[in-house]
């Protein structure tokens, strides 16, 4: 749910800090199914600044794991937030994902978490993918959707800002929407065996940690770092999307809810 080298959250310190963020409050959540056996082979694909890296480096020590990023300075920041968190760094890569660096067949697994829905292209991705993973291998997807969002209060500004967030993304290429679709994605581009594990992430009032951390510090903070780039859009104006925040700031408080799902997909490549 946003990228480091996506063009809508684009690069800045409070954007890399939303990231991190937000992997520490999911990772109970959304790496359950990220475990793979010692000695084998993964490739991290849109590594970004390292927010998930962390904790695949945790959860996987034995594992061998290899990052892959378009962006330099993502990737530098990244060795910078791995050695900060006293793991062993991992092999880091520049490289286009649509045209990776490795033979065929190179690697056991691959997982890739927040980036297809920044991507024009995901089908050429995971084409991609399927050829650097190993027959009988493993790609694990994680992905959010904007149209699963439940908020109490219900508030129309809300709403509106949030449509303003979903309105530049997909002028960037991208799909708010994409988790709904990664099963269908995933088959067309030939993997096989899928399997679908939505996980939806529910906080109010008797959840503190997660009023703060995921609605208030991860989506919220999403939705206010496209602030000004909405307003030279035209796609709304100051007073309205500031409403639209205090409104996700209400859903966040002792009398509110908010609720959002993420899809969690396992495929694999068919045997030779």
């Amino acid at each position: 749910m946003g990228r480091d080298h996506d063009y809508v959250h684009g690069y800045a310190a409070a954007e890399q800090a939303r990231l991190c963020d937000q992997a520490a409050t999911l990772e109970a959540r959304l790496h359950r199914g990220a475990r793979y056996p010692a000695g084998g082979t993964v490739l991290e694909a849109g590594s970004g600044v390292g927010a998930q890296t962390i904790p695949l480096l945790r959860q996987n020590p034995d594992a061998v794991l290899t990052c892959v990023d378009i962006a330099a300075a993502s990737l530098a920041e990244a060795q910078t937030r791995i050695r900060a968190a006293g793991l062993p760094v991992p092999a880091l890569r520049q490289a286009d994902l649509k045209a990776l660096p490795f033979p065929r067949a190179s690697f056991d697994h691959a997982f890739v978490c927040f980036v297809l829905e920044h991507l024009p292209d995901p089908p050429a991705v995971l084409a991609e993918l399927r050829r650097v993973v190993r027959p009988g291998g493993s790609l694990t997807v994680i992905e959010g959707d904007h149209g699963s969002i439940l908020l109490h209060p219900e508030d129309a500004a809300a709403r509106a800002a949030i449509a303003c967030q979903a309105a530049l993304q997909r002028r960037a290429g991208g799909d708010p929407e994409i988790g709904r679709r990664l099963s269908p994605l995933l088959r067309q581009a030939g993997f096989a065996d899928i399997r679908v594990l939505p996980h939806l992430v529910y906080a109010d009032g008797t959840r503190p940690d997660l009023a703060e951390g995921f609605v208030r510090r991860t989506f919220a903070a999403m939705v206010a770092g496209i602030r000004d780039e909405a307003i030279r859009a035209g796609l709304t104006d100051g007073p309205a999307f500031d409403a639209g925040l205090a409104a996700l700031d209400r859903a966040a408080g002792s009398e509110g809810s908010f609720a959002y799902t993420f899809f969690e997909v396992t495929a694999f490549v068919p045997p030779a």
